[in-house]
């Protein structure tokens, strides 16, 4: 289990804590309008996403991880290489839905984060969408095993994941409740599923209570 500021050992009371405080955090991300303050498609801009939801539980918020992980059998980009990936990936285009898809998909298999990789990438996605092409995603529309069977095969041949996720646009890009229930979805992707987002208090003050 990932070494945290909560003081946590139980990894099931770890998720919940997490969920809790990284939700709020997201909506405080959307409501306090902070995400419209920052530069979509930079890697800068993911690493302040990243820190402003987990900084509260972990000490690498935001930072760039210094281990090399894997998942399923699948080796993300390896720590050496990963510094000229993140450089390679901010410079790609993103003035259609596929050059963003094409970038969101190359992030992924860098996952520059040591936890946390797909909710705030997911978040960084929509800034994208939402600046460029005045559309984002309905991740509630999105079927969890078929985003990750489609990620999963996205670094080969990314057809599947832009044909799934383009029938999931929406023009409601300042809708409130299309964005909570895109969280609430994006997180279920990765196994965080015990609190809605519009049913958590909200605030700053709160999220800090929470990680004392």
């Amino acid at each position: 289990m990932l070494k945290n500021k909560l003081g946590i050992t139980e990894s099931v009371k770890l998720m919940k804590e997490e969920e809790r405080i990284s939700k709020n955090r997201a909506l405080e991300l959307f409501e306090q309008g902070i995400l419209d303050t920052f530069e979509a498609g930079t890697f800068d801009t993911l690493s302040k996403i990243h820190k402003y939801l987990f900084d509260d539980i972990y000490d690498f918020a935001g930072k760039v991880r210094t281990v090399n992980i894997a998942k399923g059998g699948f080796r993300f980009v390896p720590v050496m290489y990963l510094s000229a990936a993140l450089q390679e990936i901010e410079q790609m285009p993103q003035s259609s839905f596929d050059e963003i898809i094409e970038k969101y998909v190359e992030m992924n298999v860098a996952h520059p984060f040591r936890e946390g990789n797909g909710r705030s990438t997911r978040i960084w996605l929509d800034l994208m969408l939402k600046k460029e092409i005045n559309h984002v995603i309905d991740w509630s529309q999105v079927n969890k095993e078929d985003y990750l069977l489609a990620m999963e095969r996205s670094p080969v041949k990314d057809t599947e994941i832009k044909l799934l996720l383009r029938n999931a646009l929406t023009e409601r890009v300042n809708d409130r409740e299309v964005y909570m229930k895109g969280i609430d979805a994006s997180y279920s992707y990765e196994g965080y599923d015990v609190y809605k987002t519009g049913e958590l208090k909200k605030g700053k003050e709160y999220a800090k209570k929470c990680s004392r």
